[in-house]
């Protein structure tokens, strides 16, 4: 596990920034009681932890069903592979307890300025810049990532991935092509 999350002092760094999120959680989270809801979220966060962070992937911050988690340069394959692996895994562990939910994740690679942030009393970990926005607003209907990311992978990791247009993302290879209305995305 890498230091990350340490920094205190305003730092620019090179990282994987990636936003993940449930699709069609508010919808799941009706159908139970406030405690269940309590209950299944911790042990998704759980889940997640454990599929991400073996991979060099640091958990910012976790947002309700959603997510903001960040990878050093230097383990950026082992990274997106982590989050590939989070999508597929992930939406069977959501199926095998019965949510329609669906994981929709999107990643991007650039420098971004780290450091603690927050009331005078109480600071943590965040980090701000063009690249988190960029990260926020790629078009994803599953997994997709800029072009500045599949650019970091090696050459045997890039294979798991397709071009898809438009604008310019790379999805699994067994994906389908979606950038139909239903796409999730946004525009800075």
């Amino acid at each position: 596990m890498s230091d990350l999350l340490d920094i205190s002092d305003p730092t620019e760094l090179p990282l994987l920034v990636s936003f993940f999120d449930l699709k069609q959680y508010a919808r799941f989270a009706r159908t139970q009681s406030p405690r269940e809801n309590f209950d299944f979220i911790s042990e998704y966060y759980e889940f997640v932890g454990d599929i991400l962070e073996p991979c060099g992937v640091e958990i910012v911050k976790f947002i309700g069903d959603a997510g903001l988690v960040v990878c050093p340069e230097g383990r950026v394959n082992e990274g997106v592979l982590g989050l590939l692996r989070l999508k597929k895994e992930g939406d069977s562990w959501l199926a095998d307890r019965g949510s329609p939910c669906r994981h929709i994740i999107k990643a991007h690679f650039g420098s971004a300025w780290c450091g603690e942030v927050g009331t005078r009393s109480k600071k943590r970990f965040d980090l701000f810049g063009l690249t988190v926005m960029t990260a926020a607003v790629v078009r994803s209907s599953g997994f997709a990532m800029t072009p500045q990311l599949f650019r970091k992978l090696d050459p045997a990791s890039r294979k798991a991935f397709k071009k898809h247009t438009p604008p310019v993302t790379y999805i699994p290879v067994e994906q389908p092509d979606d950038s139909g209305p239903g796409a999730r995305g946004g525009s800075l």
